[in-house]
């Protein structure tokens, strides 16, 4: 399939500036909020770690901090050919790599059939009225699935065979490719709601066909759309502090809503955790009040984009400084209890969270591990105090109920020797904040209560020296090997003047395409201080000089680009889904090898339309389940021209959309 011209004019990292209005309030194109000013990376990790990194790992670092894959010496690649070449070897997933591509489509291998699950605006509760573009209200959209899905998890009913809850995020609005005649310098207060409905969470009850992947939603008990107004209940020690109580909340325990949610994780007690992320874009007048704690949070602008503050008095800082200390928070819900009220864990900080995703070691022990998705910005883990009971008991559930509300909080620091350092180095957890059974904590930031800590938690890790990285996003324990994979996505202002330049662990200035980490705890304990890390894929053009896949031949991989949200398939390979890559074809979903001679190899399995995002990836045996967000978003189309059809074409707005990709003959979705 040949590549066609590209309908989208994209930023370095590949994103149409118009999604980046909208969903991050242009983060990139203003100076990252981060000083970098305390002690960097290459002064903690010194020259032997350099060193041990160009013998073990094969690298070359240039005088830039670029990389030269010079093919890593290792007994399980390919033979060479006789050409010297190496041999080309069969597919481990038994398909063929999609090609990349910039057709208004998914694009799924051959012998793949897929079906669009359900769309923005299609009902989810009783009531809702069919969509219409030109006929919306809050009302209806309320009742009707949000806009730009993102994160997805797919959950057995208990009792009932053949269902499944679908729960998905919906990270935020773009109400110009949303509403007509919407006036970004003048929504009404109807529009405004509308926006507000779009965002959240939506649960829908679907049906399992059993001969495939198809899913086919229903209105079940459980069906729910969570939205920017729903009561939620703050826990842990930030709770009830004066930095987060309000004029409409004096408590400080009772938030209205969530927003930006992008992506999350399932608990092994089957609630999901959703993360917060870009919430700096949704509160206006930072500039006028000043606040260094607001402004490392880039809440330092004037008027919003969406103007919310001009109905709502909690969006305006002159009036509600504390406001947004309630926001940025890993929420956890329950979807199989629609009248349970949605928490959010100040015990695991505050920052712009990617998601949250859950590891129960071989004790019991329970972490969190967690990304801070902005240039610079870090890596997290909480560990709790508590061990997870498998159990279905009261009392087990009692238990498990408060995993999340006592445990310490720690940010990543690489580039010191552990026991066993991985090829490229070791690393340690750096203690902030230990949260305590009687809802106090411990604060282990010289200067700062535990409440400052979870509220601040930016300037308190900045305070302890952990590690700038490439905007770390999802970050996810593997099921069976412990092992943590971390998704950076890029960062184009590493190296540049007054910032840090490449290191080992980031080790490309300005990265445009990230990379992808692989960190070992010591011990294989969940709650440990210690690991080892390597850097598994360092992505872009397979032919360019910068990159690596493992140690796997790059002329037998997919070229990928921007690494975003990931997962693992029933087998335990990686798959990757990526959010603006800048190699000028449309993002996709990428499947990995973490094991045997073909460790590193990617193989694209499917692209979503133009200007869209491929998020949320959900692996099962016999299908792949994906979040297509904002098909479309470009900034040479609108809603009157749209550049993108997908998914129901002819003339239609693009609408985003969850797809389910299955094998035609119904059989497993990967073989060799």
């Amino acid at each position: 399939m040949g590549l066609l011209p590209l309908h989208v004019h994209r930023r370095p990292h590949g994103r149409p500036a118009l999604a980046c209005r909208y969903r991050c309030g242009d983060a990139c194109a203003r100076p990252a909020p981060n000083p970098t000013d305390h002690t960097p990376f290459r002064e903690v990790a010194g020259a032997a770690l350099s060193r041990r990194r160009i013998l073990q790992a094969g690298l070359v670092a240039g005088v830039t901090g670029t990389l030269a894959a010079c093919g890593v010496g290792s007994s399980a690649s390919p033979a060479p050919a006789a050409g010297g070449a190496p041999a080309p070897l069969p597919s481990p997933f038994g398909f063929a790599a999609v090609a990349p591509n910039t057709l208004d489509a998914v694009v799924v291998p051959e012998g793949f059939a897929q079906q669009v699950v359900i769309r923005w605006g299609d009902p989810v509760l009783p009531g809702a009225p069919a969509f219409d573009p030109d006929a919306q209200t809050a009302a209806a959209q309320a009742r009707q699935f949000g806009f730009n899905n993102d994160f997805l998890a797919l959950l057995d009913v208990p009792g009932s065979p053949g269902r499944a809850l679908l729960v998905a995020n919906h990270e935020y609005s773009t109400e110009p490719f949303m509403i007509p005649g919407y006036d970004p310098e003048a929504p009404t207060p109807e529009q405004i709601a509308i926006g507000m409905a779009a965002h959240g969470m939506s649960v829908v009850t679907v049906e399992r066909d059993p001969a495939s992947g198809r899913l086919t939603p229903v209105m079940g008990a459980a069906n729910r759309r969570i939205t920017a107004t729903t009561p939620m209940t703050l826990t842990g020690p930030a709770a009830g502090d004066a930095l987060v109580r309000t004029s409409a909340d004096p408590e400080g325990r009772t938030v209205l809503g969530t927003l930006n949610n992008c992506a999350g994780g399932v608990t092994p007690w089957r609630t999901v955790l959703t993360g917060e992320e870009n919430i700096d874009q949704y509160f206006a007048n930072g500039e006028v009040v000043g606040d260094p704690a607001l402004v490392r949070y880039g809440m330092d602008g004037g008027a919003t984009d969406r103007k919310w503050e001009r109905v709502d008095p909690r969006f305006d800082l002159t009036r509600e400084p504390t406001e947004p200390n309630r926001f940025g928070w890993i929420v956890e819900v329950d979807p199989f209890d629609p009248a349970s009220t949605p928490r959010k864990h100040t015990a695991l900080g505050r920052f712009k969270h990617e998601g949250g995703n859950v590891r129960v070691g071989p004790t019991g022990t329970v972490a969190v591990y967690m990304g801070d998705d902005e240039r610079f910005e870090y890596l997290y883990k909480f560990v709790s105090s508590r061990t997870h009971r498998p159990g279905a008991t009261a009392a087990d559930r009692e238990s498990n109920a408060r995993l999340l509300d006592e445990g310490t909080l720690y940010v990543a620091r690489f580039g010191v020797d552990a026991p066993a350092p991985g090829p490229d180095g070791g690393g340690e957890w750096l203690p902030l904040v230990e949260s305590l059974a009687d809802g106090t904590g411990r604060s282990f930031v010289p200067g700062m209560t535990a409440a400052q800590v979870l509220v601040h938690t930016r300037l308190a890790a900045d305070a302890v020296g952990p590690t700038p990285m490439d905007r770390p996003e999802d970050v996810q324990p593997h099921p069976t090997t412990g092992r943590v994979y971390a998704a950076l996505t890029n960062n184009d202002e590493r190296g540049t003047p007054g910032k840090p330049g490449a290191d080992a662990v980031n080790p490309r200035n300005e990265n445009t395409n990230g990379q992808v980490l692989e960190l070992v705890e010591t011990g294989d304990d969940a709650g440990a201080r210690t690991f080892s890390w390597s850097l598994l894929l360092v992505c872009g053009d397979p032919a360019a000089a910068d990159t690596y896949f493992g140690g796997f031949p790059k002329e037998q991989v997919s070229p990928i680009s921007c690494p975003d949200n990931i997962a693992f398939d029933t087998a335990g390979n990686l798959w990757i889904a990526t959010d603006g890559n800048a190699l000028g074809s449309n993002d996709g979903l990428f499947a990995v090898p973490l094991e045997g001679p073909q460790r590193g190899r990617v193989q694209q399995f499917l692209t979503v339309p133009r200007g869209a995002e491929t998020c949320g990836p959900v692996l099962e045996e016999r299908l792949a389940m994906v979040s297509v967000q904002h098909p479309g978003e470009s900034d040479d189309g609108s809603l009157a021209n749209p550049t993108s059809h997908w998914p129901d074409g002819g003339t239609s707005i693009a609408r985003p959309a969850v797809v389910t990709v299955w094998r035609a003959d119904g059989e497993a979705l990967t073989r060799t």
